[in-house]
C-alpha cells in the first residue's frame, strides 16, 4: 500500500466503525438530471426530476471540529470519486485496512435510477455533501447526526493491515484502486 498524501487532522484505528454521512452520488444525480432533463424526460415526470432538484440540495460540510463534538475521529469529504475513493484515500493516509459493507451506504432510489438510465456505479459517483467519518462507537455518531438531521450509518469497520475488503451476502471482494469518476460518462469536462 501506498500511502496517501492527505493533512491527517483525527485519528483512524483498528476497531473503530466506518459512518457514512449523506448519501452517495447524490451531488451528482442532481447535477445529471440539471444538464441531462431533455433526455431524462422519456424516463422521468418533470414533478419527479424537480423533486430530485429540490431534495438534493443540502450538502455536509467536512468540518473536522463540528464532527468531532458528534464523536467522530476523522473526517474525509467523499467528492469526485465517490465513497469508494474517499474510503481508499482514508484508508491510505493512515496506511490501515478497511472492511465494509454497499449495502449499508445510504443511496437515493433516485440516484440509483439515474444509474441504471446511464450505466453508472452510484458509489464511483461524485458525492459532494456526502462525508466518510470514523468513531469508537459509530452507533452513538448515527444516532448524533440523525438528531441533527442528517441521514447516517454504520457500514464497517477499521482493520489491522492494508486490506481494503468489501462484504458481499455470499463472498468478499477487494476495493479497487480509484478510477475516474463516473459522472464524466455522462457529462464532458
Amino acid at each position: 500500500m501506498r500511502r496517501i498524501e492527505r493533512e491527517n487532522t483525527g485519528t483512524m484505528k483498528p476497531g473503530q466503525d466506518i459512518v457514512i454521512a449523506g448519501y452517495a452520488g447524490l451531488w451528482a444525480t442532481v447535477e445529471i438530471i440539471k444538464h441531462k432533463k431533455e433526455d431524462l424526460r422519456q424516463w422521468f415526470s418533470e414533478d419527479y426530476m424537480d423533486r430530485v432538484l429540490e431534495d438534493g440540495a443540502m450538502a455536509l460540510e467536512g468540518n473536522p471540529e463540528k464532527w468531532a463534538q458528534a464523536g467522530a475521529s476523522e473526517c474525509e469529504a467523499a467528492g469526485e470519486g465517490g465513497v469508494l475513493k474517499a474510503l481508499w484515500d482514508l484508508s491510505g493516509a493512515y496506511m490501515t485496512g478497511i472492511s465494509f459493507s454497499l449495502r449499508k451506504i445510504p443511496v437515493k432510489q433516485e440516484t440509483i435510477e439515474i444509474c441504471e438510465r446511464y450505466d453508472l456505479n452510484p458509489y464511483r459517483l461524485f458525492s459532494t455533501g456526502c462525508l466518510v467519518l470514523l468513531a469508537d462507537n459509530g452507533g452513538d455518531l448515527v444516532l448524533a447526526l440523525e438528531k441533527e438531521g442528517v441521514t447516517a450509518a454504520v457500514i464497517g469497520k477499521v482493520t489491522d493491515g492494508i486490506k481494503r475488503v468489501i462484504i458481499h451476502e455470499e463472498s468478499n471482494g477487494y476495493l479497487e484502486r480509484p478510477s475516474r469518476d463516473e459522472i464524466y460518462k455522462v457529462l464532458a469536462e
